[in-house]
């Protein structure tokens, strides 16, 4: 007979863990990873389980996935995403990843390396010397930009964009309430709060529905992505013009929000770290000779793509990753009974010094060495198993063109020795913004 073993935590209310949580969710986490590799918290509606290592997270995410569904915060999501390939479930997840997936093979997201230098040269244009910019503010303007021409065919104007951007701070600012017990009541009420989502639901459907009808009105018949939506068939069915929306707000957002602030952080981690900034440039200035680069390039950037791992294992922009248990699991020796939520987190995971030597240091040149000896699962900052982000290939190749089209010609500088404070809401944003200063190299 196998016997059970309840797992350590902290001594915690359920109200009270909901606002630990919510107040310090990165401290959080890291107050319960001291009590080891399972734990147990108290929250309001169920039991959770903090999973932290490399095993059981393989297990979560690929050896037992079929026993778990997304965790609360994607599940919520739906009431913007509606039912798309990242907030879907069973049947209709795999259906629309079959239809999907041929849109991102290795040949289509190669043909769009030039459009992300092009894009990346337009806003390295703007840029003066010693000027300051929010660089958060500019990659998530620059992505946006590459993602509207790469995967929709369109461009994504001022005005677009500045609606995009404000409308997805705002929402990411409400998902912190998630695991409120009154969720579900808050988002009936005609509160201040629902009242601004509504209009920023409502300006992300309008942004999306005119992309839509642009594509129909050329024909939908070239190779980006929302025509490829737009005529994607399986046994003679296609998508609704429901389905074709949730999957463009879906890939809209999720396709610029991640590399925007994986970049904003690469910009501030190499300002602190000058030795690895010049490694890059000299990179970057033997490879290229003062062109841009292509994709052919990407063979003799071994140090940029370093730059770009190392980049988001310090500051995984998916920092948190939820489930919930639809049949009883075990971990290890501990029984996880259907309904529990489980958490694993990349940010635990690629600061364990288990399996990252100086764990809080950058040092792109760890990622040049063999590292057959760390686990698979030590480092997941697109996930896991059947549900590992689709877009993970386009992701690596836009950070890698952008931060090198960008980096042969600027640098830029910290302003000030304050350490930006992180904002942990569904990425890991630095909160208010990254200044720097533009320096022309």
């Amino acid at each position: 007979m196998t016997t059970s073993v309840r797992p350590p935590g902290p001594d915690l209310s359920r109200l009270a863990a909901l606002r630990a949580f919510r107040k310090e969710p990165l401290a959080f986490l890291e107050r319960l990873a001291a009590y080891g590799d399972i734990v147990r918290i108290h929250v309001p509606g169920s039991a959770a389980y903090l999973l932290n290592h490399p095993d059981l997270v393989h297990e979560v995410l690929v050896a037992e996935h079929r026993s778990f569904h997304k965790g609360p915060t994607i599940q919520a999501a739906k009431l913007l995403l509606g039912e798309s390939l990242l907030t879907s479930e069973d049947d209709v997840h795999r259906r629309q990843r079959r239809l999907i997936q041929p849109m991102f093979h290795h040949e289509r997201i190669a043909s769009y390396a030039a459009s992300m230098v092009r894009f990346a040269d337009r806003a390295a244009d703007r840029w003066s010397d010693g000027e300051e910019v929010d660089l958060q503010a500019e990659m998530a303007a620059l992505t946006l930009a590459v993602v509207g021409d790469t995967l929709f065919g369109t461009d994504v104007d001022e005005r677009r964009s500045a609606t995009v951007r404000r409308a997805l701070t705002d929402t990411l600012g409400m998902f912190d309430r998630v695991y409120s017990p009154l969720f579900r009541l808050l988002v009936r009420l005609p509160s201040p709060t629902m009242r601004r989502y509504r209009r920023v639901e409502s300006d992300l459907n309008r942004v999306i529905a005119e992309m839509i009808a642009e594509r129909r009105e050329a024909g939908a018949t070239g190779g980006d992505l929302l025509s490829l939506l737009l005529r994607a068939r399986e046994d003679g069915a296609g998508m609704s013009d429901e389905q074709v929306r949730d999957e463009a707000l879906t890939l809209f957002l999720a396709g610029h929000e991640t590399t925007a602030i994986a970049l904003t952080w690469t910009w501030w981690l190499l300002s602190w770290n000058p030795e690895a900034e010049a490694r890059l440039h000299a990179e970057l200035d033997a490879t290229l000779s003062g062109r841009a680069p292509s994709i052919e390039d990407l063979p003799n950037l071994p140090y940029t793509q370093a730059v770009v791992s190392e980049s988001i294992r310090l500051r995984p922009p998916a920092w948190a990753i939820g489930r919930t248990a639809i049949a009883d699991h075990r971990a290890n020796d501990v029984p996880i009974g259907a309904g529990s939520i489980v958490v694993v987190s990349p940010w635990l995971l690629h600061h364990d010094p288990r399996w990252w030597p100086e764990p809080e240091v950058f040092r792109p040149e760890r990622w040049l060495t063999d590292a057959t000896e760390r686990p698979r699962h030590a480092f997941i900052p697109f996930g896991g198993g059947p549900r590992v982000c689709i877009g993970e290939p386009f992701a690596r190749l836009e950070a890698t063109m952008l931060l090198g089209a960008i980096a042969r010609r600027w640098r830029f500088a910290s302003g000030s020795d304050r350490v930006p404070e992180i904002q942990a809401v569904i990425t890991l944003r630095p909160r208010g913004g990254l200044p720097m200063v533009a320096v022309r190299r």
